[in-house]
């Protein structure tokens, strides 16, 4: 028996088709540690003390270092779940996104992100997948909520 890579996936392809409305995609769960907050801190190039100073949040009455809101958007990133595994061929494009920051985040805080399909827009040769996007901190408080927006192909005829 031969060995094909192209047939090494982690799971089934999907299409347009196959998603069905109110699914939810659950994503890993993630504590807010120091080194979360000073890994964003580099990437993202925001050098403002609420971010990265706890005595500079203490002085001004939070508990801890607060998160940026990117931070706590990227808590939805698809491919931090199985999402984009089962949209390998199918996916063309990511549309568009956005997001509402609803309740702080500190250190220590942890994030249970979730994708739920709430559009389905078919086109001729392609759809819209709209995905609402939550984040919950580890209290059960809605911290963010927003939208995705994918560009995906229909299943090609045989």
């Amino acid at each position: 028996m031969s060995f094909d890579p192209r047939q090494h996936r982690l799971a089934p392809q999907r299409w347009f088709e196959d998603f069905v409305m109110g699914e939810a995609f659950r994503l890993p769960s993630r504590t807010m540690t120091d080194a979360i907050f000073l890994a964003f801190q580099a990437a993202s190039g925001d050098n403002h003390p609420v971010h990265y100073d706890v005595e500079f949040c203490r002085a001004r009455g939070m508990p801890h270092m607060l998160a940026h809101g990117f931070q706590v958007l990227i808590q939805t990133a698809a491919g931090a779940g199985m999402l984009p595994f089962l949209m390998e061929d199918s996916l063309k494009g990511f549309l568009d996104q956005s997001s509402k920051f609803l309740h702080p985040v500190f250190v220590g805080d942890t994030l249970y992100g979730t994708l739920t399909v709430d559009e389905l827009t078919p086109g001729r040769t392609t759809g819209v997948l709209g995905l609402t996007s939550t984040v919950h901190n580890q209290e059960g408080v809605l911290v963010m909520e927003g939208r995705q927006r994918y560009l995906l192909r229909k299943r090609p005829a045989d």
